[in-house]
């Protein structure tokens, strides 16, 4: 029984320390150990899945054109910009203008992005641009 016990005790801890890396919103350290190009390939997905319409627009848009490009400090930014902020209505008044950015993310990527949402251009973004540069061709079987 108390080989159980220790067995049991010793599953929870793992269990625990599993889900407190895995679930933290506020700590992105789960995510040091990834290639850039998992990195990138991550931040695309997240800028496509957002909490609200305007901003899956406009990050997608943004990381669909400039994340290909950005150095590991600008990503890290990027990292820490989209996945920080606990609302999304925070994020789009700050890349919009309509609230002045906290000194926290008030950064070049954030310039970027601010710069992109302005859509000088005026380009059309009603959708989310497609996945293609970033899909990996399937391998066929040789059976």
């Amino acid at each position: 029984m108390s080989a159980l016990l220790k067995s049991f005790s010793r599953m929870t801890l793992v269990l625990n320390r599993w889900c407190s890396i895995k679930y933290s919103s506020t700590d992105n350290s789960q995510y040091k150990v990834e290639t850039e190009s998992v990195k990138r390939k991550r931040l695309v997905y997240q800028s496509r899945k957002r909490g609200m319409l305007e901003n899956g627009l406009l990050l997608s848009t943004f990381a669909d054109r400039y994340l290909d490009n950005l150095d590991s400090l600008q990503l890290d930014q990027y990292d820490l910009l989209i996945n920080q902020p606990s609302n999304d209505w925070e994020l789009y008044y700050w890349i919009t203008g309509r609230e002045k950015t906290p000194d926290r993310y008030d950064n070049e990527t954030m310039d970027m992005l601010k710069e992109h949402t302005r859509n000088d251009d005026k380009e059309s973004r009603h959708s989310q641009p497609h996945l293609k540069s970033y899909i990996t061709p399937v391998r066929k079987c040789c059976c």
